[in-house]
């Protein structure tokens, strides 16, 4: 599947939602194509380089997107809002001449669905805590708590963490994995 690239200096995971301002005519242009053409399109981590810049490098696992809305926002940009899909990995990128990166992307299999581990309890209430916040619960993203899968995404989302890790997160294939290591970085940012 060849899809435009969208690189960002954050991520989004399956059914994790982020909101999005578009200026550059190659991002309306592509806004336009996937609107039409009823597609979406795949955000990947910035690994160097500016968003908008020509020498950006990103890394090659990233998220299948689809926009959910779309306004025009009081300062006159293009506001989207989208939600993602699927996993993928970019097997090859390249830049169109308007500066819209594109790749070829492969889907990556479904994580399995498993139950938060009683060890885990405590990933739950952090993620409820940062759900009360205004500007995420502005994204009425549905979670299910009881998922490792949901628990262990909208953690990797929302914590601040650095982005190399972050997209070790997103590179975990194994829910319960992620929630070990989620738990190992909340605990060494507690204080000591």
């Amino acid at each position: 599947m060849t899809v435009p690239l969208f690189p960002l200096n954050s991520i989004v995971l399956p059914g994790g939602r982020i909101p999005l301002q578009l200026f550059e005519p190659r991002y309306i242009d592509m806004l336009t194509r996937c609107l039409k053409d009823d597609e979406g399109f795949v955000v990947v981590l910035l690994r160097e380089g500016a968003e908008a810049g020509p020498g950006a490098s990103f890394y090659e696992v990233g998220t299948y997107v689809r926009i959910i809305d779309f306004q025009q926002l009081e300062n006159g940009l293009l506001g989207i809002t989208v939600e993602g899909e699927s996993k993928v990995t970019v097997l090859r990128s390249w830049r169109e001449p308007d500066g819209l990166n594109v790749g070829d992307v492969e889907h990556l299999e479904g994580e399995a669905q498993s139950a938060v581990p009683e060890q885990h309890i405590e990933l739950q209430s952090v993620l409820e805590a940062l759900f009360r916040h205004p500007v995420v619960r502005d994204l009425k993203m549905q979670v299910d708590y009881e998922d490792a899968r949901h628990v262990g995404w909208r953690l990797t989302e929302l914590l601040p963490l650095d982005k190399q890790e972050k997209q070790r997160l997103v590179e975990l294939q194994d829910p319960l994995e992620r929630l070990n290591r989620l738990q190992e970085l909340l605990e060494a940012l507690e204080p000591g």
